[in-house]
């Protein structure tokens, strides 16, 4: 339906707002001044007038065409001519003011329900600085997730061919922020976060419960993975209670976590992001964590290298679950396996805080000290539960 709103009326209402001139153009106040003399030239002056709104419309005329042509190009990249020669542009008219502001603006509004981003997919934003942002304010106590997902994520999206899948394994206890962090990562990476058609979350004991089926989940999990990948060209798939997926699930993920030679050079390489969310190996990094700051490290001192080696010996040794064993990391095509650290009293109050101040209800000093007792004493939260 939207396309129709190629036909010749629909460029006025940009056009008129393109062509808005900058302010200095329209003189110092609200009422242009005239010039002085101007009475008494009379009618002498009217023809030279006449000549310079005529030049000034056709100066318009010309900026109609190239804001049109700009505007098209990016809402239909396929029918844009880029060879074209761009009209003049006289001084006082210059696009790049506040023309291309309207431009943007009008842009983002009409891809907000068309496929037309510079992405060429809309439902795609990838905006690194809000998740900057997000996991820099909204994520508490967790110093290291925040620097790795950023990196890799924005790294791995910025490649212009990539050839092969990100996975990113989120390691630590429930109630940390793994869940969190996911869920972050989909909103600023789809307009519509974890509801985008182009992200996928799968819950272990709720989509694949039976290993008695196991033949048919692989072939249910390996056809959602395709059809998903051939609607977007970025993918995000969630894998959450990673430790109680089946080895045959595991093994079916294999072709799309190796690397891949590029059948056409030319072609556009898919983009895909795997997420393992798993409790294993909570219990290594909680007591390599405590030990640091029981020898006096302060939180943020502590690093990738004092966790990193006994994070993966613990996720290889694992006797409670096939993740350690399988191809997954054996063959090393896990990118990173990322420490979830123990979160402290303060951090839980903050999060705390957070929740009351994202529903806009009011919330005391005592109210934020007796949600923190109950989460920290508390039993643990189904994971489940947090993507509902």
């Amino acid at each position: 339906m939207l396309r129709g709103l190629r036909s010749p009326l629909w460029p006025l209402l940009l056009l008129l707002l393109l062509l808005l001139p900058p302010p200095g153009t329209w003189g110092h106040g609200s009422r242009a001044r005239p010039r002085e003399g101007a009475e008494e030239a009379g009618s002498a002056g009217s023809w030279p007038a006449f000549q310079g709104l005529r030049e000034r419309l056709r100066a318009a005329g010309a900026l109609c065409r190239r804001s049109w042509a700009l505007f098209s190009c990016r809402v239909w990249p396929d029918g844009c001519r880029q060879d074209e020669e761009a009209p003049a542009r006289p001084p006082g008219w210059s696009l790049p003011l506040l023309g291309q502001q309207y431009l943007d603006i009008l842009t983002t509004w009409y891809c907000s329900f068309q496929d037309c981003c510079d992405s060429g997919d809309c439902r795609i934003i990838n905006n690194f600085t809000g998740l900057e942002a997000d996991l820099r304010v909204r994520l508490h106590g967790q110093h290291l997730v925040r620097e790795l997902v950023l990196t890799a994520a924005r790294g791995y999206l910025e490649l212009p061919r990539p050839d092969k899948a990100l996975a990113l394994s989120f390691h630590g206890w429930s109630g940390t922020g793994k869940n969190f962090v996911a869920r972050m990562l989909a909103e600023n990476l789809y307009r519509d976060g974890l509801r985008s058609d182009c992200v996928k979350v799968f819950i272990a004991t709720l989509h694949f419960p039976h290993h008695k089926y196991v033949d048919l989940y692989q072939e249910q999990l390996a056809s959602q993975i395709r059809k998903t990948q051939e609607h977007c060209h970025q993918t995000l798939f969630i894998l959450d209670e990673a430790e109680k997926l089946h080895p045959g699930l595991l093994e079916a993920l294999r072709p799309h976590l190796e690397r891949q030679a590029p059948e056409n050079p030319r072609a556009k390489s898919p983009r895909t992001i795997f997420l393992f969310l798993s409790n294993l190996g909570g219990n290594i990094i909680n007591e390599v964590v405590l030990k640091l700051l029981k020898a006096g490290w302060s939180r943020e001192e502590i690093g990738m290298e004092h966790l990193e080696p006994q994070l993966q010996a613990e996720i290889v040794e694992s006797t409670d679950s096939g993740f350690g064993h399988s191809c997954l990391v054996k063959e090393n095509l896990i990118d990173f396996f990322i420490p979830f650290l123990p979160l402290e009293y303060r951090h839980v109050r903050l999060c705390a805080r957070d929740a009351f101040l994202s529903q806009e209800l009011l919330y005391t000093e005592e109210a934020l000290d007796e949600v923190a007792k109950m989460m920290v004493s508390g039993t643990k939260t189904s994971s489940r539960l947090q993507w509902f």
